[in-house]
Protein backbone atom coordinates (compact mmCIF):
# COMPACT_ATOMS: atom_id res chain seq x y z
CA UNK A 1 0.00 0.00 0.00
CA UNK A 2 1.38 3.32 -1.02
CA UNK A 3 1.94 5.64 2.17
CA UNK A 4 0.60 8.01 0.83
CA UNK A 5 -3.08 6.02 1.24
CA UNK A 6 -2.77 5.66 4.55
CA UNK A 7 -4.09 9.36 5.76
CA UNK A 8 -7.07 8.27 4.31
CA UNK A 9 -7.86 5.04 6.14
CA UNK A 10 -6.65 6.39 9.19
CA UNK A 11 -9.23 9.53 8.79
CA UNK A 12 -11.76 6.63 7.68
CA UNK A 13 -11.44 5.11 10.88
CA UNK A 14 -11.29 8.04 12.59
CA UNK A 15 -14.91 8.88 11.02
CA UNK A 16 -16.13 5.63 12.10
CA UNK A 17 -15.07 6.07 15.34
CA UNK A 18 -16.76 9.40 15.83
CA UNK A 19 -19.72 8.23 14.20
CA UNK A 20 -19.42 5.19 17.47
CA UNK A 21 -19.32 7.87 20.12
CA UNK A 22 -22.34 9.86 18.77
CA UNK A 23 -24.68 7.21 17.78
CA UNK A 24 -24.11 5.57 21.33
CA UNK A 25 -24.50 8.49 22.90
CA UNK A 26 -27.91 9.17 21.06
CA UNK A 27 -29.49 5.38 22.20
CA UNK A 28 -28.08 6.20 25.33
CA UNK A 29 -30.50 8.95 25.89
CA UNK A 30 -33.31 6.82 24.47
CA UNK A 31 -33.08 4.00 26.84
CA UNK A 32 -34.93 3.45 29.94
CA UNK A 33 -32.68 4.31 33.19
CA UNK A 34 -29.86 2.65 34.75
CA UNK A 35 -29.39 0.82 30.71
CA UNK A 36 -26.41 1.96 28.84
CA UNK A 37 -25.85 0.57 24.93
CA UNK A 38 -23.69 -2.30 25.74
CA UNK A 39 -26.69 -4.07 27.29
CA UNK A 40 -28.84 -2.89 24.31
CA UNK A 41 -25.89 -4.07 22.37
CA UNK A 42 -26.31 -7.40 23.80
CA UNK A 43 -29.77 -7.85 22.93
CA UNK A 44 -29.63 -6.81 19.66
CA UNK A 45 -26.56 -9.17 18.95
CA UNK A 46 -28.82 -11.94 20.20
CA UNK A 47 -31.42 -11.09 17.59
CA UNK A 48 -29.09 -10.33 14.84
CA UNK A 49 -27.15 -13.85 14.78
CA UNK A 50 -29.34 -15.71 16.92
CA UNK A 51 -29.31 -17.01 20.89
CA UNK A 52 -27.58 -19.90 22.36
CA UNK A 53 -23.87 -19.05 22.80
CA UNK A 54 -21.86 -19.44 26.14
CA UNK A 55 -21.24 -15.60 27.80
CA UNK A 56 -17.46 -16.59 27.17
CA UNK A 57 -18.46 -16.74 23.57
CA UNK A 58 -20.33 -13.45 23.14
CA UNK A 59 -17.82 -11.80 25.10
CA UNK A 60 -15.31 -12.94 22.80
CA UNK A 61 -17.26 -11.61 19.78
CA UNK A 62 -17.46 -7.96 21.82
CA UNK A 63 -13.78 -8.26 21.92
CA UNK A 64 -14.57 -7.37 26.21
CA UNK A 65 -13.07 -9.23 29.29
CA UNK A 66 -15.36 -12.15 30.62
CA UNK A 67 -16.26 -10.33 33.86
CA UNK A 68 -17.40 -7.30 31.86
CA UNK A 69 -19.82 -9.58 29.50
CA UNK A 70 -21.04 -11.10 33.04
CA UNK A 71 -22.01 -8.23 34.58
CA UNK A 72 -24.12 -6.66 31.49
CA UNK A 73 -25.69 -10.32 31.22
CA UNK A 74 -26.50 -10.33 35.42
CA UNK A 75 -28.18 -6.99 34.37
CA UNK A 76 -30.08 -7.96 31.83
CA UNK A 77 -30.65 -11.41 33.47
CA UNK A 78 -31.83 -9.30 36.54
CA UNK A 79 -34.60 -7.51 34.01
CA UNK A 80 -35.73 -10.61 32.66
CA UNK A 81 -34.74 -9.45 29.14
CA UNK A 82 -32.53 -12.44 29.12
CA UNK A 83 -32.48 -15.99 30.56
CA UNK A 84 -28.70 -18.04 31.12
CA UNK A 85 -29.71 -22.04 31.20
CA UNK A 86 -27.28 -24.74 31.65
CA UNK A 87 -25.92 -26.09 28.49
CA UNK A 88 -27.13 -29.40 28.40
CA UNK A 89 -24.07 -30.37 25.99
CA UNK A 90 -21.49 -29.12 29.04
CA UNK A 91 -23.31 -28.98 32.35
CA UNK A 92 -20.45 -26.49 33.32
CA UNK A 93 -21.11 -23.83 31.01
CA UNK A 94 -24.13 -21.86 30.59
CA UNK A 95 -26.26 -20.53 27.45
CA UNK A 96 -27.74 -16.45 27.01
CA UNK A 97 -31.20 -16.74 25.54
CA UNK A 98 -33.35 -13.72 24.65
CA UNK A 99 -36.79 -13.69 26.36
CA UNK A 100 -39.85 -12.04 24.73
CA UNK A 101 -39.64 -9.34 27.56
CA UNK A 102 -35.82 -8.80 25.81
CA UNK A 103 -36.99 -8.79 22.06
CA UNK A 104 -39.68 -6.24 23.16
CA UNK A 105 -37.07 -4.00 24.78
CA UNK A 106 -34.95 -3.77 21.69
CA UNK A 107 -37.81 -2.93 19.71
CA UNK A 108 -38.86 -0.18 22.07
CA UNK A 109 -35.36 1.30 22.02
CA UNK A 110 -34.92 1.05 18.32
CA UNK A 111 -38.74 2.79 18.13
CA UNK A 112 -37.38 5.38 20.49
CA UNK A 113 -34.90 6.63 18.21
CA UNK A 114 -37.74 7.53 15.58
CA UNK A 115 -37.26 11.59 15.98
CA UNK A 116 -33.53 11.16 15.68
CA UNK A 117 -34.06 9.28 12.78
CA UNK A 118 -36.57 11.44 11.14
CA UNK A 119 -33.75 14.69 11.73
CA UNK A 120 -31.03 12.28 10.40
CA UNK A 121 -33.21 11.28 7.29
CA UNK A 122 -33.87 14.89 6.51
CA UNK A 123 -30.49 15.74 6.40
CA UNK A 124 -28.97 11.97 4.93
CA UNK A 125 -31.21 10.81 2.28
CA UNK A 126 -31.89 6.92 2.23
CA UNK A 127 -30.41 6.97 -1.33
CA UNK A 128 -26.56 7.77 0.56
CA UNK A 129 -27.11 4.87 3.06
CA UNK A 130 -28.38 2.87 0.74
CA UNK A 131 -24.91 3.52 -1.32
CA UNK A 132 -23.12 3.48 1.83
CA UNK A 133 -24.12 0.48 3.63
CA UNK A 134 -22.55 -2.41 1.48
CA UNK A 135 -19.19 -0.92 1.94
CA UNK A 136 -19.51 -0.92 5.56
CA UNK A 137 -20.95 -4.52 5.65
CA UNK A 138 -17.71 -5.54 3.61
CA UNK A 139 -15.48 -3.67 5.39
CA UNK A 140 -17.10 -5.12 9.09
CA UNK A 141 -17.50 -8.69 7.50
CA UNK A 142 -13.43 -8.21 6.71
CA UNK A 143 -12.27 -6.92 10.50
CA UNK A 144 -14.70 -9.41 12.04
CA UNK A 145 -12.93 -12.52 10.48
CA UNK A 146 -9.25 -10.57 10.07
CA UNK A 147 -9.15 -9.91 14.11
CA UNK A 148 -8.37 -13.12 15.16
CA UNK A 149 -5.74 -13.74 11.79
CA UNK A 150 -4.27 -10.96 12.59
CA UNK A 151 -2.86 -11.47 16.17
Amino acid sequence: MPESAMPDYFRLFNEIGIIGQLSRTLLEARLPPGFVTAQFSVLNHLVRVGDGNTPLAIAQAFQVPKNSMTHSLAVLEREGLIEIRKNPQDGRSKLVYITDAGRKFRAEAIESLAPDIARISAAFPLESVARLLPDLEMLRKFLDSDRDTSR
